[in-house]
């Protein structure tokens, strides 16, 4: 997988700024355990080459980029510590030159459709926007996606968990770059939980993961039929049947046949499907890849390999 591709499934990159190279390590072991094994780390102070190169050797499983790279010569010093992409703020033709030259992914910074095309000159597919709030948000974005069909956006700046879904709804949004879950004062404090506390709460938001139904293998139309209408009885909802089953308001789904699962299956919906398998592989689970059923070519629901508690597990696409 790139390291693109990697940053898409992610979501958020948390971008940092080390002062202390002693921090680098046990920081984005933190961003990792709360469930983003990647880090932006910024050319903004002294310490960046030597962070970049410890995260490499002692993590290497950390999609990391190097951020606020303003020159070739910071460019190479970063990709030499071992960052395997470059972020700028603005967009600096020799050091998009220098990775195109050398098949380096490379994100540089734009605010206008002329940066865009310069990006595509250089036969780029994804740039960042910055700063993304106080130069029009999603609309800027929005509206710089409509012409530029094949271009993918990063946007940074401003960004934080109250606004990140309104980008990342967008189908365009690469993912979001964002400091909120490195606050100085706990980088200081080597308060490593409160941010692994942080980093857990903004994927959990972006995930977005709400129970949608309970599925009950019943078993034979009629005896779905008849755990449908007590369960619609008890709670005063009303039944619904269906070519497969019968539903109690939305919440219970009675089979007319033994299906996944040794009780049945629950469906969990989320934000964004592809994202959340993603995440879901990176704390070991494993998915069935014959289960994944599709519309307009996008995936819609996927199942579990192995069961939980007797109920086979699925994600549903909101």
């Amino acid at each position: 997988m790139d390291i693109l591709e990697a940053l898409s499934l992610s979501g958020l990159v948390p971008v940092i700024a080390i002062n202390d190279t002693e921090d680098a390590v046990p920081l984005c072991k933190a961003l990792s355990s709360g469930g983003l094994p990647v880090a932006e780390i910024t050319f903004r102070t002294a310490a960046a080459e030597e962070a970049i190169r410890r995260v490499h050797e002692e993590l290497p499983e950390v999609a990391l980029c190097a951020g606020t790279v303003l020159s070739t010569d910071q460019a190479e010093r970063a990709v030499r510590a071992g960052a395997a992409a470059i972020v700028s703020p603005g967009f600096n033709p020799e050091v998009v030159r220098w990775c195109v030259d050398r098949g380096i992914p490379v994100c540089p910074g734009t605010s206008n459709a002329t940066d865009i095309e310069m990006a595509l000159s250089f036969g780029l597919k994804a740039v960042k926007v910055f700063p993304a709030e106080a130069i029009g948000g999603i609309r800027l974005i929005r509206a710089l996606a409509a012409p530029y069909a094949d271009m993918r956006f990063m946007p940074t700046g401003g960004i934080n968990e109250q606004n990140m879904l309104d980008y990342l709804s967008f189908e365009k949004v690469l993912c979001c770059g964002g400091s909120w879950m490195v606050p100085g004062d706990a980088v200081k404090a080597k308060d490593w939980q409160r941010i692994t506390d942080l980093t857990r709460s903004a994927v959990s938001r972006m995930l977005g993961f709400e129970l949608r139904h309970i599925g009950i293998n019943s078993g034979s139309p009629e005896q779905a039929r008849k755990d449908a209408e007590q369960l619609a009885r008890l709670l005063g909802w009303p039944v619904k049947p269906g070519e497969t089953n019968f539903f109690a308001g939305d919440a219970f789904e009675c089979m007319k046949e033994i299906g996944r699962g040794k009780h049945g299956h629950i469906a969990v919906a989320t934000n964004d499907i592809r994202r959340a398998r993603w995440h879901l592989e990176q704390r070991g689970f494993v998915f069935d890849e014959s289960s994944i059923k599709e519309a307009n070519g996008k995936m819609t629901v996927i199942y579990l390999k192995d069961d939980i508690c007797g109920f086979a597990i699925h994600l549903q696409q909101k």
